[in-house]
């Protein structure tokens, strides 16, 4: 995932923005800066340079984990631009309209952001001071990435002029909704409450097929004034597809309710410290 992740980066970033030369934050738009001014120095190698620097203070400051992860994105993502560079040396523009190539490098490059923060690892350069940030303030890790992406973009403005200076903060704005998204859709549970007569035999399949727990109620039916056992768990989407068909399967007639949860903290999730 985290190879996936560093090729979109890659991808978007040297096919779509570098061709309009729009440095939209991080260190891939700041390579592309210096590359604009010393055209000699490959953007991949001017990376790698920035990537040295981040990773060790993210490793300090994070954790050996983290910088871990960190380290092989950062570096897959400016091997892989260089690989791209050489292959294809004079890249241009798909699309005249630079909006366009804006709206999707940005789509591109925030997708692959998304899916690495979400796996607790950074692109390495400005996004591990966003992840500092996020540690500390527990801001969402969108708009932490957007404080040192600006100050990229205002030295765009500079030596871009003001509109690729507007472009950029176009897409370090566009940037951040996207991580943000990607990380809530990837982090989306199902929280699904079950009433069968085969209450049995579907606890028995979610924690032995499914590995996860489940919470059991006991209800009256205003209808029939029966009692019934309420099997609530929560599952990711993969889990809950698995267990629906397994429920059709045995039992047709269950009623089942289903809520999606966008955060699911404890033990089997995601860590509340």
């Amino acid at each position: 995932m985290l190879l996936v992740a560093s090729f979109l980066v890659a991808f978007g970033t040297y096919f779509f923005l570098k061709p309009c030369n729009i440095a939209a934050g991080g260190i891939s738009g700041a390579a592309i800066i210096i590359n604009s001014i010393f055209h000699n120095i490959p953007i991949g190698m001017i990376m790698m340079g920035f990537e040295i620097f981040f990773f060790t203070l993210g490793i300090i400051v994070i954790g050996p984990v983290f910088g871990g992860k960190t380290i092989f994105c950062s570096f897959s993502i400016s091997i892989i631009i260089w690989i791209m560079q050489n292959m294809y040396p004079n890249v241009k523009s798909f699309s005249n309209d630079t909006l366009m190539q804006l709206i999707f490098g940005i789509l591109i490059c925030g997708a692959g952001m998304g899916i690495v923060f979400n796996k607790n690892a950074s692109t390495g350069g400005t996004d591990i001071i966003a992840k500092i940030i996020n540690k500390y303030t527990k801001i969402s890790i969108g708009k932490c990435v957007l404080i040192p992406d600006i100050t990229v973009a205002i030295f765009a403005t500079i030596v871009f002029g003001v509109d690729k200076g507007m472009y950029a903060i176009l897409g370090i704005i566009l940037n951040s909704t996207i991580i943000d998204r990607v990380i809530i859709s990837l982090n989306t549970y199902k929280h699904v409450a079950i009433i069968s007569s085969k209450g049995e035999e579907i606890k028995n399949y979610i924690m032995k097929e499914l590995d996860r727990s489940a919470t059991i109620y006991s209800a009256k039916g205003a209808y029939k004034n029966d009692e019934n056992e309420v099997i609530t768990t929560v599952l990711d989407r993969k889990q809950f597809l698995r267990l629906k068909e397994y429920i059709v399967k045995i039992d047709d007639k269950a009623f089942i309710t289903v809520n999606e949860v966008n955060e699911v903290l404890g033990e089997g999730f995601s860590s509340m410290v």
